[in-house]
């Protein structure tokens, strides 16, 4: 079976309703990193930063998968499939995929200040500022903030390395590390970059562009591998 490596970006979740940091009327124009999504930030004023991710959080519960996300759990019929992404939603989950890597963290969760290993799930958008575990202790977002490390990483390399088949999703592959992903995957590999703004990469070998939106071009893709390969 082929495995079939997606890493994706916040260009899937916009066509969900879900804001993006960097497009215009995006959240930096709000607000600014250093104030809601460094380690700094939360130490300085955690109930700004609380309130931020509850909005976030709120706008989330409100979104749902689009086609893309659908049609990418379509591809578990016939390959199996890893999904890379740099969003913090849950709609990939949600459209059905089973194996999610998430990069950047996870907004529906919180995490203990003093062991992060210790996880929640949440059910609900609103968090307190000063909410705490079952040993008092400290939760915070269970997100990847600027100036943290990416613990996940070297898991999405080894399965980049080991794709048959690479597809990016609205990614402006920006943001590193995340953004050299796709240097790992196998030269002989097949790649494509879906995104209406998509520009050549130097270097890629076996790259396909298709500058569409991803609730476009995802179903017709899926479509395409499913003949090719099946």
């Amino acid at each position: 079976m082929k495995h079939v490596v997606v890493f994706t970006g916040a260009g899937i979740s916009a066509e969900s309703g879900i804001r993006t940091f960097r497009d215009s009327n995006g959240l930096w124009e709000e607000y600014r990193i250093e104030d809601v999504a460094t380690p700094e930030a939360w130490q300085k004023n955690p109930v700004l930063v609380t309130n931020f991710y509850n909005e976030r959080r709120k706008q989330v519960m409100l979104a749902n998968p689009n086609d893309a996300h659908k049609a990418l759990s379509e591809l578990e019929k016939h390959f199996r499939v890893t999904v890379i992404t740099q969003n913090v939603d849950d709609l990939h989950e949600r459209g059905g995929s089973t194996e999610v890597i998430h990069l950047h963290g996870e907004i529906m969760k919180l995490r203990s200040v003093q062991d992060p290993s210790l996880i929640y799930s949440l059910s609900d958008w609103e968090v307190a500022a000063d909410a705490l575990n079952e040993s008092g202790h400290n939760l915070r977002p269970h997100i990847v903030w600027f100036g943290e490390m990416v613990p996940k990483m070297d898991e999405a390399v080894f399965m980049t390395m080991k794709a048959d088949i690479f597809i990016i999703i609205g990614s402006s592959l920006e943001v590193y590390p995340a953004a050299g992903l796709v240097q790992y995957a196998p030269e002989q590999s097949e790649k494509y970059l879906i995104d209406p703004h998509a520009k050549e990469i130097k270097g890629v070998e076996n790259l396909t562009i298709i500058k569409k939106t991803a609730v476009h071009a995802v179903p017709e893709l899926v479509k395409k591998l499913i003949e090719s390969h099946v």
